[in-house]
């Protein structure tokens, strides 16, 4: 089950309180003081993990609590630091600040962190404390106390190619016979209940991921059916390919006005999403008339429209590598954006000129 929403409260850990305590050996007069340190309280941390897909452990627990430091101890012994608390969530996950709504992180990548709590910090011993005229002081510092919040998490999957279309254009068809994705097919509207991700592999060890929304009606945007609860997975996406069904309907009229009532419902909830590269793609030309209907929505539309079939694999091939090339083009500013600017040269050495 795909959770991509949860509100979790965060705190980190106290810290330690400083110790007040005094050295008494045998035959040492006036041992002074020797309160040590209390240890610093745990952070909590925020880490994008690979293999983790869903908000689904924060369901049903809702408080995180870091590790309180210990306190400190005589003989100047500093307390043992609390344990940073690391928060485990799927990549793609942006955090929110529960009560001023400020986005305070967005996890696009595994192995990207933010600490969302710091932990209180450690009070002083009374050894911190001896002065020249208080050379036996009775007191020590409090431990710090830590930072706490209430945050909203919100699931952005992240994905190269989103298929978008009307319900039942053979959406989970596609996804089903593209990758090794399994998700669930039937003959009634709105089958794909949530998002479902599939990995497309072609030859030459070129890969892509695709994702499957659930179908989207006119009135998505202002959340009429279950597309505008799941757009927002597909924002991310390099690529759209709009799947649009040419067997059943009833001829390419009726086929170019599913396409313009999906455009308007991606332009209506955001203008990035409309503005995305697309590929238009006419499904089920296994079906009488199929062809046909393909070459007349060419038309009607003025662009080019590839034909396809996901029930018999009939232009899939050519499909993928359109696809392929769309995503590479995409991918291409970001690796470059990602990449380390030339080593700037050393400065040449000065000589002291006497």
């Amino acid at each position: 089950m795909l959770v991509d929403r949860a509100e979790i409260y965060v705190r980190a850990g106290k810290g330690g309180h400083g110790a007040v305590s005094f050295r008494r050996e045998k035959f040492i007069p006036k041992g002074g003081p020797d309160g040590g340190n209390g240890g610093n309280g745990g952070d909590v941390i925020l880490e994008a993990v690979a293999g983790v897909d869903t908000l689904l452990d924060f369901a049903g627990r809702h408080h995180w609590i870091a590790q309180n430091g210990r306190p400190g101890e005589g003989k100047q012994m500093t307390g043992r630091c609390g344990e940073d608390l690391v928060i485990k969530l799927p990549p793609g996950t942006l955090v929110y600040d529960k009560d001023t709504g400020i986005l305070i992180k967005d996890l696009a990548a595994p192995g990207e962190r933010a600490c969302v709590a710091r932990g209180g910090k450690g009070g002083r011993g009374n050894k911190s404390f001896a002065t020249a005229t208080d050379q036996t002081p009775r007191i020590a510092e409090p431990g710090g106390e830590p930072e706490e919040r209430w945050l909203r998490l919100e699931l952005k999957l992240i994905a190269d190619v989103g298929v978008v279309g009307l319900p039942n254009a053979g959406k989970s068809t596609l996804l089903s016979r593209l990758s090794r994705a399994r998700p669930k097919i039937a003959d009634y509207p709105f089958t794909t209940l949530e998002p479902q991700l599939g990995i497309v592999e072609l030859p030459g060890g070129r890969r892509f991921v695709m994702a499957d929304i659930p179908g989207l009606i006119e009135g998505a945007h202002t959340g009429a059916g279950l597309g505008h609860e799941f757009l927002r997975h597909i924002e991310r996406t390099h690529v759209l390919l709009h799947l649009i069904d040419v067997g059943t309907e009833d001829d390419a009229e009726a086929a170019a006005q599913a396409y313009h009532t999906i455009r308007e419902e991606l332009r209506q909830y955001s203008d990035v999403l409309a503005q995305k590269p697309e590929l238009v793609v006419a499904n089920k030309i296994d079906l009488t008339g199929g062809p046909e209907s393909a070459q007349e929505l060419s038309q009607a539309l003025g662009c080019e429209v590839l034909a396809v079939s996901a029930a018999t694999g009939a232009g899939l091939r050519e499909m993928q590598e359109r696809l392929w090339t769309l995503v590479a083009a995409a991918r291409a500013p970001q690796a470059a954006a990602e990449e380390p600017g030339p080593a700037l040269p050393e400065p040449p050495h000065r000589r002291n000129v006497s």
